[in-house]
């Protein structure tokens, strides 16, 4: 393990300093944050988060209701026919890989776990479709493990944004995190970050002058406002 020198440890100690302040001022703005996506079990969330790949949650959550009254439990998303799961799902995009992931963990979990969703990060691993970010949202949202931090787009963009982590990949991204904030908070953190992002931080056109970050925010990335008559004039261009 390399160890660091005097200046590198003040360096990283400034920097869970600021990244603690942050994560208190995101549990001020959003103290009742939590899971977007609509579930009343672990399997429903593992499916529910294995569909919001590439898709919005609002569009999860218009699917799965119709989805989980057809396929209840694990036993019947295994035995489901690909072809109907795809029609049901094919509002949420790349449906073909999303239904062979789909069955694939369900049937994992019908014969190795006996139809209940593993609860631990080395099992859900092993589950067909499930990576770090998907063991994560189930874990912490779920069983209220944190294993790891929820690195989604959002957080990926956001957390960079801020000046919190370099943008190198989600892994990195995810390791940094967790080395910068305490774990009790790894779950609630990347609740708050992903409303945060929906509210009032998107990828364009931040409403920066309304964020109760943007004194602790380094605003990497953001383009700098256009002065007002340059605004004017390419409004009337």
């Amino acid at each position: 393990m390399a160890v660091m020198d005097p200046e590198a440890r003040r360096a990283e100690n400034l920097l869970k300093r600021r990244a603690r302040r942050i994560a208190k001022r995101l549990s001020e703005m959003y103290p009742a944050a939590e899971c977007a996506l609509t579930h009343k079990s672990a399997l429903q969330l593992l499916v529910a988060t294995i569909l919001s790949a590439q898709c919005t949650d609002r569009r999860v959550n218009m699917v799965t209701p119709a989805l989980f009254a057809r396929y209840p439990d694990a036993a019947a998303f295994a035995a489901a026919d690909p072809e109907e799961l795809q029609q049901l799902i094919h509002s949420t995009g790349f449906f073909r890989n999303k239904t062979r992931s789909i069955l694939g963990a369900c049937q994992r979990i019908e014969d190795e776990y006996g139809g209940k969703v593993p609860d631990n990060m080395e099992d859900l691993l092993t589950l067909p479709g499930v990576a770090r970010k998907t063991a994560n949202v189930v874990l912490g949202t779920w069983f209220g493990k944190n294993e790891g931090v929820v690195v989604d787009t959002h957080v990926f963009r956001i957390t960079y944004r801020l000046g919190l982590t370099p943008k190198k990949n989600p892994a990195f991204t995810e390791r940094r995190l967790m080395a910068l904030l305490p774990r009790p908070g790894w779950t609630d953190f990347s609740h708050r970050v992903i409303l945060h992002g929906r509210a009032l931080c998107p990828a364009r056109n931040p409403a920066c002058r309304s964020c109760a970050l943007e004194r602790m925010c380094r605003k990497n990335g953001v383009e700098p406002a256009a002065p007002p008559g340059r605004r004017a004039l390419q409004r009337t261009s």
